[in-house]
Protein backbone atom coordinates (compact mmCIF):
# COMPACT_ATOMS: atom_id res chain seq x y z
CA UNK A 1 0.00 0.00 0.00
CA UNK A 2 1.24 3.44 -0.91
CA UNK A 3 2.16 5.73 2.01
CA UNK A 4 0.16 8.95 2.08
CA UNK A 5 2.31 12.07 2.32
CA UNK A 6 0.65 14.59 4.59
CA UNK A 7 1.69 18.20 5.06
CA UNK A 8 0.91 19.71 8.46
CA UNK A 9 0.33 23.09 10.06
CA UNK A 10 0.32 23.93 13.75
CA UNK A 11 -2.77 26.04 14.42
CA UNK A 12 -2.09 26.71 18.09
CA UNK A 13 0.53 25.97 20.73
CA UNK A 14 -0.55 26.82 24.25
CA UNK A 15 0.77 26.20 27.74
CA UNK A 16 -1.87 24.59 29.93
CA UNK A 17 -1.75 23.81 33.64
CA UNK A 18 -3.42 21.26 35.86
CA UNK A 19 -3.48 22.28 39.50
CA UNK A 20 -2.90 19.37 41.86
CA UNK A 21 -2.02 18.98 45.53
CA UNK A 22 1.66 19.02 44.64
CA UNK A 23 1.42 22.22 42.58
CA UNK A 24 0.82 23.14 38.96
CA UNK A 25 1.51 20.49 36.31
CA UNK A 26 2.52 22.39 33.18
CA UNK A 27 2.03 20.87 29.71
CA UNK A 28 1.84 22.12 26.14
CA UNK A 29 -1.31 21.70 24.03
CA UNK A 30 -0.95 21.55 20.25
CA UNK A 31 -3.71 21.87 17.66
CA UNK A 32 -2.50 20.41 14.35
CA UNK A 33 -4.11 20.15 10.91
CA UNK A 34 -2.79 17.68 8.32
CA UNK A 35 -3.70 17.38 4.65
CA UNK A 36 -2.45 16.07 1.33
CA UNK A 37 -3.94 18.82 -0.90
CA UNK A 38 -5.96 16.12 -2.70
CA UNK A 39 -9.02 15.68 -0.51
CA UNK A 40 -7.64 14.15 2.69
CA UNK A 41 -7.60 16.29 5.83
CA UNK A 42 -7.39 15.66 9.57
CA UNK A 43 -7.44 17.64 12.82
CA UNK A 44 -6.12 16.65 16.23
CA UNK A 45 -5.39 18.09 19.66
CA UNK A 46 -2.68 16.59 21.87
CA UNK A 47 -0.74 17.47 25.01
CA UNK A 48 2.88 16.78 25.81
CA UNK A 49 5.71 17.76 28.12
CA UNK A 50 7.24 20.00 25.45
CA UNK A 51 6.08 21.48 22.15
CA UNK A 52 7.74 18.94 19.84
CA UNK A 53 6.23 16.05 21.78
CA UNK A 54 2.76 17.63 21.63
CA UNK A 55 3.04 18.46 17.90
CA UNK A 56 4.25 14.96 16.97
CA UNK A 57 1.46 13.33 18.99
CA UNK A 58 -1.17 15.59 17.40
CA UNK A 59 0.26 14.99 13.92
CA UNK A 60 0.01 11.20 14.29
CA UNK A 61 -3.53 11.46 15.67
CA UNK A 62 -4.63 13.79 12.86
CA UNK A 63 -3.25 11.43 10.18
CA UNK A 64 -5.02 8.50 11.84
CA UNK A 65 -8.34 10.35 12.04
CA UNK A 66 -8.15 11.97 8.60
CA UNK A 67 -11.17 12.14 6.36
CA UNK A 68 -11.72 12.21 2.59
CA UNK A 69 -13.58 15.28 1.31
CA UNK A 70 -14.88 15.81 -2.23
CA UNK A 71 -13.35 18.54 -4.39
CA UNK A 72 -15.51 19.68 -7.32
CA UNK A 73 -13.52 21.90 -9.70
CA UNK A 74 -11.42 23.22 -6.81
CA UNK A 75 -14.33 24.12 -4.55
CA UNK A 76 -16.81 22.55 -2.13
CA UNK A 77 -19.71 20.70 -3.81
CA UNK A 78 -22.48 22.63 -2.06
CA UNK A 79 -23.16 25.11 0.75
CA UNK A 80 -22.83 23.66 4.24
CA UNK A 81 -23.39 24.95 7.77
CA UNK A 82 -22.15 23.46 11.04
CA UNK A 83 -22.28 24.37 14.72
CA UNK A 84 -19.86 23.47 17.49
CA UNK A 85 -20.22 25.07 20.91
CA UNK A 86 -20.80 28.80 20.52
CA UNK A 87 -19.40 28.85 16.99
CA UNK A 88 -21.18 28.28 13.70
CA UNK A 89 -19.65 28.26 10.23
CA UNK A 90 -20.90 28.68 6.69
CA UNK A 91 -18.87 27.28 3.79
CA UNK A 92 -20.01 28.05 0.25
CA UNK A 93 -18.69 27.12 -3.19
CA UNK A 94 -16.94 29.86 -5.17
CA UNK A 95 -16.37 30.40 -8.89
CA UNK A 96 -13.05 29.37 -10.39
CA UNK A 97 -10.36 31.98 -9.76
CA UNK A 98 -11.95 33.58 -6.69
CA UNK A 99 -9.51 31.96 -4.29
CA UNK A 100 -10.00 30.95 -0.68
CA UNK A 101 -11.99 33.64 1.07
CA UNK A 102 -11.63 32.60 4.69
CA UNK A 103 -9.63 33.64 7.69
CA UNK A 104 -7.19 32.07 10.10
CA UNK A 105 -7.53 28.42 10.93
CA UNK A 106 -10.46 27.93 8.52
CA UNK A 107 -8.30 29.00 5.58
CA UNK A 108 -5.48 26.68 6.67
CA UNK A 109 -7.81 23.70 6.96
CA UNK A 110 -9.46 24.31 3.58
CA UNK A 111 -6.15 24.82 1.77
CA UNK A 112 -4.61 21.65 3.24
CA UNK A 113 -7.71 19.75 2.13
CA UNK A 114 -7.01 20.89 -1.42
CA UNK A 115 -9.67 23.54 -2.01
CA UNK A 116 -8.53 26.45 -4.16
CA UNK A 117 -11.81 28.38 -4.36
CA UNK A 118 -14.31 28.62 -1.49
CA UNK A 119 -15.99 31.18 0.75
CA UNK A 120 -16.19 30.59 4.50
CA UNK A 121 -17.60 32.72 7.29
CA UNK A 122 -17.44 32.13 11.03
CA UNK A 123 -20.87 33.07 12.38
CA UNK A 124 -20.15 32.57 16.08
CA UNK A 125 -18.71 34.88 18.68
CA UNK A 126 -15.47 33.07 19.42
CA UNK A 127 -11.97 33.92 18.27
CA UNK A 128 -10.61 30.66 19.68
CA UNK A 129 -8.58 28.92 16.92
CA UNK A 130 -9.22 25.46 18.40
CA UNK A 131 -13.02 25.82 18.27
CA UNK A 132 -12.89 27.44 14.82
CA UNK A 133 -10.81 24.53 13.51
CA UNK A 134 -13.11 21.92 15.03
CA UNK A 135 -16.27 23.54 13.64
CA UNK A 136 -14.69 23.69 10.16
CA UNK A 137 -13.77 20.01 10.36
CA UNK A 138 -17.31 19.20 11.50
CA UNK A 139 -18.65 21.07 8.45
CA UNK A 140 -16.34 19.12 6.13
CA UNK A 141 -17.55 15.84 7.70
CA UNK A 142 -20.99 16.60 6.25
CA UNK A 143 -19.52 15.88 2.79
CA UNK A 144 -18.69 12.31 3.84
CA UNK A 145 -21.61 10.73 1.95
CA UNK A 146 -21.33 12.98 -1.13
CA UNK A 147 -19.95 10.26 -3.44
CA UNK A 148 -22.71 7.85 -2.37
CA UNK A 149 -25.39 10.47 -3.02
CA UNK A 150 -23.86 11.28 -6.42
CA UNK A 151 -23.84 7.60 -7.51
CA UNK A 152 -27.43 7.17 -6.32
CA UNK A 153 -28.50 10.26 -8.25
CA UNK A 154 -26.79 9.01 -11.43
CA UNK A 155 -28.44 5.62 -10.98
CA UNK A 156 -31.89 7.23 -10.64
CA UNK A 157 -31.31 9.44 -13.70
CA UNK A 158 -30.16 6.49 -15.84
CA UNK A 159 -33.16 4.44 -14.66
CA UNK A 160 -35.52 7.31 -15.48
CA UNK A 161 -33.95 7.68 -18.96
CA UNK A 162 -34.25 3.92 -19.53
CA UNK A 163 -37.94 4.01 -18.52
CA UNK A 164 -38.70 6.96 -20.81
CA UNK A 165 -36.95 5.30 -23.80
CA UNK A 166 -38.98 2.09 -23.39
CA UNK A 167 -42.25 4.05 -23.31
CA UNK A 168 -41.65 5.73 -26.69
Amino acid sequence: MEEKKFDFRVIELKRVAKVTEGGKMMKVRAVVVVGDYQGRVGVAVAKGQDSTDAVNKAKKLAEKNSLKVPIVEGTVPYEVRAKYGATAILIKPAKKGRGLIAGGSVRTLLSLAGYTDAVAKILGVTKNPLVNTLVTFKALEKFKNYEKKLKLKEKLISKKNADSSTES
